[in-house]
């Protein structure tokens, strides 16, 4: 905790100051007609945010850290934390989760997990990105990041890596560490989400990061947008995220429906994922949505030569309104265990009860945070969210019981600024494990600062 205790004052600091509130600013979204492209001097997004002013609910570009852009600028030090100079650009971020978790269980749940409440530090990290060759006509974007893993005590290596831009062929091309792009809520940055944490299902299925590389493309005439991606562990090996030794995903998104100025956008999308597990051994394993929780439910490792995953998702937003649903299949090739068959998914709607926007990404395929109008330090009251979900787990399969875990949560998310957030929630989940079905209430919140 010492590095996250000597870092907490200038984080407050800069979110009572309203930072990036008065200095991050979307590019004015391009016509649908128009090939999403990076800007020219984009910086970090994870946690550093582009979330587009309010009135504008598109973006239309993507960089190395996955959306994040700023104007062309001059050879300088503009700002404390960027620089841009005539061979590269560079700007740097940080973001922190504190989050503290309470339970109350029935006589059943009890006998099947012990819990006790507990404080942690979900998240602590620095994000560095920027530009390679600014004054280039073909942009060339670069981001590294690095994280605190808390219970282990150790940093890590977060999304790095390298984005080009290649307009000519409608996309851009990464290669690096990041995201495999299965899952729009998986893709999205962890700050940016609706809820506490994902799914249950996917913290089960599909790891956080990979290394390899992948094509995020967009055909406009058609309001089609896919990325098709590949990954292996020739380098992340020893990282606890590495279950895979090589993977292949797809996904493919269709917007029938995405207005700027009718503030609509409708996401419909199916995506494909076919993984080798690492040593052909595969386990899976999910908390039920409580960073504090045990694991809920969990297969154990078992043999499995490949596993192959289909899902849908399927996203509406309107005005102060979202309506979402993601669910999906994984099929595993393990003949021990006579070829199992897993799923899950949830079921979310949010309303925003203030001024505020949540842009979505035309070039990537994800929604960005709540950025409200006005701040509590301009004096406005933010941007108040209500938020349902409910989200569904079934590891039970053939000879494979890792348990069936449903979980409803209503929530509050108070967006003080763009930069300091407040999460309230309350959960009912239901676990049919070990024979047994128990029943228990999660009392959860969580304070989220981030520049």
């Amino acid at each position: 905790m010492g590095p996250i205790r000597s870092a907490m004052p200038l984080l407050l600091l800069m979110a009572m100051t309203g930072f990036d509130a008065r200095y991050s600013r979307a590019q004015q979204p391009a016509p649908s007609s128009t090939v999403p492209q990076v800007d020219p001097d984009a910086g970090p997004s994870e946690p550093s945010l582009a979330r587009g002013e309010p009135g504008h609910s598109l973006q239309n570009s993507i960089d190395a850290s996955e959306s994040w852009e700023t104007p062309p600028p001059p050879r300088r030090m503009v700002r404390f934390n960027e620089y841009r100079g005539p061979y590269f650009t560079a700007r740097y971020g940080a973001g922190l989760l504190l989050e503290y978790d309470a339970f109350a269980q029935d006589a059943t749940s009890k006998e099947q997990i012990v819990m006790y409440p507990a404080e942690r530090l979900r998240d602590f990290r620095w994000i560095l990105a920027g530009r390679i060759l600014p004054r280039w006509n073909r942009s060339l974007t670069w981001s590294s990041g690095i994280m605190y893993d808390g219970p282990n005590h150790q940093w890590l290596i977060r999304q790095t890596g390298l984005m080009l831009a290649v307009p000519e062929l409608g996309g851009n091309f990464f290669v690096g560490r990041s995201k495999e792009g299965f899952s729009l809520l998986k893709i999205m940055v962890g700050y940016d989400g609706w809820t506490f944490e994902r799914q249950t299902i996917s913290d089960a299925t599909i790891p956080i990061l990979a290394d390899g590389f992948k094509w995020l493309g967009y055909v406009p005439k058609y309001h089609f947008l896919y990325n098709l991606g590949y990954f292996n562990d020739v380098v992340s090996h020893s990282q606890t995220f590495s279950t895979y030794s090589s993977t292949e995903v797809g996904r493919f998104v269709w917007l029938p429906v995405h207005s700027d100025k009718e503030d609509k956008v409708l996401d419909l999308g199916v995506a494909y994922r076919f993984g080798i597990p690492e040593d052909h051994k595969l386990q899976l394993r999910s908390r039920p949505e409580a960073f504090a929780a045990p694991y809920f439910v969990n297969t154990g490792s078992f043999k499995a030569d490949s596993t192959w995953m289909l899902g849908y998702e399927a996203y509406y937003r309107e005005n102060r309104w979202l309506f979402g649903s993601e669910y999906w299949w994984m099929h595993t090739s393990s003949p021990s265990t006579n070829n199992p068959v897993f799923s899950g998914g949830d079921v979310v709607t949010t309303y925003l009860f203030n001024d505020a926007s949540r842009v979505y990404n035309t070039a990537g395929g994800f929604f960005r945070a709540v950025s409200p109008k006005r701040s509590i330090f301009q004096g406005g009251p933010g941007a108040w969210e209500l938020v349902l979900r409910y989200s569904y787990i079934d590891l039970d399969s053939q000879t494979v019981q890792g348990g069936k875990f449903g979980r409803f949560t209503p929530m509050v998310n108070w967006h003080m600024s763009n930069n300091m957030r407040l999460e309230m929630g309350y959960g009912y989940g239901h676990l049919d494990r070990f024979n047994l079905k128990g029943n228990t209430q999660f009392f959860q919140t969580r304070l989220q600062l981030q520049f």
